[in-house]
């Protein structure tokens, strides 16, 4: 078997005996001999429950491999009552067709209640060629569920099997929680402990990443180890997931950050981004990530048009203004709490010595900018908090007179600073508790019945934001003591922790019944990890510099999912120093404008138009020190939208890229789909009423000649509990050790609400993980169950099912007449399945002896016949030679039916295929022309523009050359289709 026509029986889906065991080929990659790389999971005694990889090459030269001929098919009467195996087989069939459309099969049926705009970067995906795509939603809307969206229906469609998600480690818990609570995609958390499990567990020369297909890691951990860069090099997944991917973008130079996702951007076919600051302002930022999607769109940052990527579908962006009105129950509207506050006496002294510092620069007084800039650092210290000022003038005086180990000379200038700095630190330390008036503004609010808070109320906690650690250390000593909180009841959370003190503080502030009620926050923990569970309360101890850090601080509980009204605390310090007051209002109106933005604009960035945090607090200091009044402070930055790297995100949008497929495509793609009206997402059919009763019956049929499986099953709660057989349990030792069965027990439940309430109290154990399971297609005791009914049909054979005379079978079967149901696929060249059909070919007596056959869509015939327990099986005998006389014309006429199919597909793709390549060739020849130029207006010398052009020329014809192969590769189908005679259907005789 070596030609093409022969490959492409090795379809996903596909028998096969290799070494006289059978198997199911779940996936066939290309391999570099020519032939295929076969996953395949056994169906037969010996290999059943097991996977496995062979090379084609290597099993056909040794005469080891064989796929089944359709029509050698044997035919078994199906004796059992109400037709129950054939039914769970039939089911089981249904079950393994992947879909080839632009739907959503899967992904709405998670463990959520999905509105429609998360399902539009799944839809806007699936209409691309490869599923690559930047999800730069708003704070607060749900990106990691509209990625767990995607990832579900690319997991349907067999392409991900392999899945790695690069994350920020204070957010890897919650990332792996919320994927496998609510879609059941098992990732195996990397962090220090899981790396050194998994270094334990295998050979040194072994590659980590291979150990588990799915797991989840931070992308510094990653950064941090050489070893780790030589490991991802050789390791290829299906989906890459880069959660906060603003971090991976270049900024001015290529970050270790940044090399590591180019490297990444390589080794997968799907690549999803999540970042809702996907730019700094700037087009190369952005057309990093633009690039590491796509390293064909853009060919220079500087001169772009919008016809060479328009209908690329890379990005999708949204705010809360764009979706509120389709989540109204889903989102609370935020109050908001201005507390202003007069400086104390002592304050304002503090404030007076900081004026009175004369500053200097390189050693001379400098009253000027640079001497401001100073201040306005060490001004940014005392409107945190007296601790985090005493640190920052220390530094001061360190710098300019040294330390011990290294003292220095100070200049005159210098000596009166330092003396001015001695003074200021006397002031500071006259701000005490009693007269730190912040402070004093805060207790006082949580102690008020205004406020509502408590300490005893475990489902109503706090979070403190301030940006220095030194405040945040002083508020816990402080609050501990003046609430009467125990150690446990409040704790810090900041960046400089390592990765498992990070995720335990968060996974401990979402447990009813951890201790925890106050958590001290610093700007670290104000991206993406999520404080809403039982926390609606936030308090900016101190206002931020920044725009962006507005933002990102209210989103961990103003955001998807909380279901109490978010309430916002601003403390806000007034000094009666004209300057001090004039710094303090710029930061007033920061606020305010973060106000504006949430209400109206949706993207804070667009007014200080730098979008980046530290460049945001770089020009509020510029503009303190420079003296700025707050009036032309707030005239200077308006709201707008005009920076280059809002320009290039704006022409990379495609707000038709995820409207639901028209009509026409709605009727394409499966069998089933023919006919249904135009919907973003598809029902199943099913010859079942539920996934439960599916299970339930499997479970029973396979117990109905000897006890396999211990369950019990309850129908109103819609759950079953089980004692997992090896096989079984075989499989969770692959899978993440948080989520095997407790106590050797595992309770599926198909009931959404009880499961969502499982969730909640999971968050009161200790452990943090559900101890119920969802039941639905994707969960791994439903795929073992599959399996398991797979293999109880014999190889290469198919149930007759022989019908009793109802009123319904007379409908369906004419007197005499039989229906073959065939399976009919096609796969590209990558063996992705782009063509799959089911028929009811239906054989009658014709005349001359030959049969009569009609071949209509299986669905449409199979809705006509309930199928269901009801039928009784009377079990009267059949003549299985006359069906099986029938085979070969049945398999022509459906191999006919599919050669159409395959005809009308190529058609309807050629033009596509031909306008894709062409349009390559012209970003190709775009690319080629910008590196001329740029060479011609460099000044270097020949010889070095020469190798530079070579260099970059064969990057350019790599680049285009694997894309143009990829895109050839999914466009083009394989010349053969795998059929499979599913079961037959005839009535009694008399």
């Amino acid at each position: 078997m070596h030609d093409r026509e022969a490959q492409a029986r090795y379809a996903p889906g596909a028998r096969v005996v290799i070494r006289d065991c059978e198997w199911i080929v779940r996936r066939a990659d290309p391999s570099d001999d020519g032939g295929y790389v076969l996953t395949v999971d056994g169906l037969s005694e010996l290999v059943s429950g097991k996977s496995a990889q062979f090379l084609t090459r290597l099993e056909e030269a040794a005469d080891a491999i064989r796929v089944l001929d359709p029509a050698e098919t044997r035919f078994e009467q199906d004796l059992s009552p109400g037709f129950e195996k054939s039914r769970l087989f039939i089911e089981t069939q249904l079950r393994q067709i992947t879909p080839a459309d632009e739907r959503i099969h899967l992904g709405h049926r998670a463990a959520m209640d999905p509105v429609p705009y998360q399902l539009d970067p799944a839809l806007q995906a699936l209409k691309q060629t490869r599923q690559r795509i930047l999800i730069a939603d708003a704070v607060g809307l749900g990106k990691t569920l509209e990625a767990g969206i995607l990832m579900t229906e690319l997991m349907r469609r067999g392409r991900g099997k392999r899945i790695l998600v690069l994350t920020l480690k204070s957010m890897m818990t919650q990332f792996q929680k919320e994927l496998w609570n609510r879609f059941t995609i098992p990732l195996t958390r990397l962090d220090s402990t899981g790396l050194q499990r998994v270094r334990n567990h295998i050979p040194g020369n072994h590659n980590p990443f291979y150990y588990y297909d799915k797991s989840i890691i931070s992308i510094d951990t990653l950064k941090q180890d050489n070893e780790y860069r030589r490991h991802l090099e050789q390791a290829y997944w299906d989906i890459i997931v880069i959660d906060e991917a603003h971090n991976v973008a270049e900024r001015g130079s290529s970050s270790q950050r940044a090399r590591l996702a180019q490297l990444l951007a390589g080794r997968s076919d799907t690549l999803i981004m999540l970042s809702a600051t996907p730019h700094d302002g700037k087009a190369k930022s952005f057309a990093s990530l633009m690039n590491m999607l796509d390293p064909t769109a853009i060919s220079d940052p500087e001169d772009y048009a919008r016809e060479d990527f328009s209908d690329k579908g890379l990005v999708i962006r949204r705010f809360k203004k764009d979706i509120r009105d389709q989540v109204a129950q889903e989102f609370k509207e935020r109050v908001v709490k201005d507390i202003y506050l007069d400086a104390s006496p002592e304050e304002e002294a503090a404030y007076q010595a900081l004026l009175e510092v004369p500053f200097t620069y390189r050693g001379e007084h400098s009253p000027e900018r640079n001497g401001q800039l100073v201040r306005i650092g060490l001004q940014k210290a005392i409107f945190s908090s007296p601790a985090a000022a005493r640190v920052s003038v220390e530094q001061r005086i360190r710098k300019l007179q040294g330390s011990e180990a290294n003292p220095r000379q100070p200049s005159d200038d210098e000596r009166v600073e330092i003396q001015a700095l001695h003074s200021l630190l006397l002031a500071l330390g006259n701000v005490d508790v009693a007269h730190f008036s912040k402070y004093r503004e805060l207790l006082g609010l949580l102690k008020s019945s205004d406020f509502g808070w408590k300490k005893s109320n475990s489902e109503d906690r706090l979070v403190i934001f301030s940006e220095r650690i030194e405040t945040l250390h002083w508020l816990q000593g402080q609050l501990q003591a003046d609430l009467k909180l125990k150690d446990d009841a409040i704790r810090i959370l900041h960046g400089g922790m390592s990765d498992i003190e990070q995720q335990e503080i968060v996974e401990a502030f979402g447990k009813p019944e951890s201790p925890l009620r106050v958590l001290l926050c610093s700007d670290v923990a104000s991206e993406g990890i999520n404080l809403h569970y039982l926390s609606h309360r936030l308090v900016h101890f101190d206002l931020p510099w920044s725009l962006m850090v507005f933002q990102q601080r209210n989103g961990r509980v103003d955001r998807y999912g909380q279901e109490r009204t978010p309430i916002i605390t601003y403390l806000i310090n007034r000094s009666d120093n004209p300057r001090v007051r004039g710094d303090q209002r710029i930061l007033e109106i920061l606020k305010e404008k973060d106000e504006q933005a949430y209400k109206n604009i949706g993207d804070p960035a667009t007014f200080m138009k730098v979008h980046d945090a530290d460049a945001e607090v770089e020009l509020t200091m510029e503009a303190m020190a420079e003296g700025t009044a707050a009036e032309a402070f707030d005239a200077q930055y308006q709201p707008d939208t005009s920076n280059e790297g809002d320009d290039l995100l704006a022409l990379f949008l495609n707000p038709d890229a995820a409207a639901p497929p028209s009509q026409q495509e709605a009727g394409s793609g499966e069998g089933s789909g023919e006919g249904q009206k135009a919907s973003p997402t598809v029902e199943r059919f099913s010859l079942f009423e539920s996934d439960f009763a599916f299970a339930r019956q499997a479970l029973e049929a396979l117990n109905r000649e000897r006890k396999q499986v211990s369950f019990s099953a309850n129908p109103e709660r819609q759950t079953l509990t089980l004692t997992p057989p090896d096989d079984l349990d075989y499989r969770f030792r692959f899978l993440p050790p948080e989520i095997r069965p407790v106590d050797g027990s595992l309770v599926l439940t198909a009931d959404k609400a009880r499961f969502e309430q499982e969730i909640r109290r999971s968050r009161q154990d200790e452990n943090a993980w559900p101890k119920l399971h969802y039941l639905w297609p994707q969960h791994p005791a439903i795929q073992w169950l599959q399996d398991r009914l797979l293999a109880q049909v014999a190889r290469h054979s198919a149930p007759v099912l022989v019908l009793p005379e109802t009123d319904a079978v007379a409908r369906a079967l004419a007197p005499g007449e039989s229906v073959f149901l065939v399976s009919g696929l096609i796969p590209n060249r990558k063996a992705h399945p782009v063509i799959w059909e089911w028929f009811a070919i239906r054989c009658r007596p014709g005349q001359g002896g030959a049969p009569e056959i009609e071949v209509q869509p299986a669905e449409a015939w199979l809705r006509q016949l309930p199928l269901d327990s009801q039928l009784p099986n009377r079990a009267r005998p059949v003549d299985l030679g006359a069906l099986e006389a029938l085979r070969g014309p049945v398999i022509d006429a459906a191999r006919g039916e599919m050669h159409r199919r395959q005809q009308r597909y190529t058609e309807q793709t050629a033009p596509r295929l031909a306008e894709q390549l062409d349009k390559l060739q012209a970003l190709k020849g775009r690319q080629v022309q910008q590196l001329e130029m740029q060479l011609a207006g460099s000044q270097q010398a020949d010889h070095f523009k020469a190798a530079r052009k070579e260099e970059r020329l064969k990057r350019i014809e790599r680049v285009f050359a694997d894309y143009q192969a990829w895109v050839q590769d999914t466009h083009t189908i394989e010349p053969v289709p795998y059929l499979q005679i599913i079961a037959v259907l005839t009535r009694e005789t008399d």
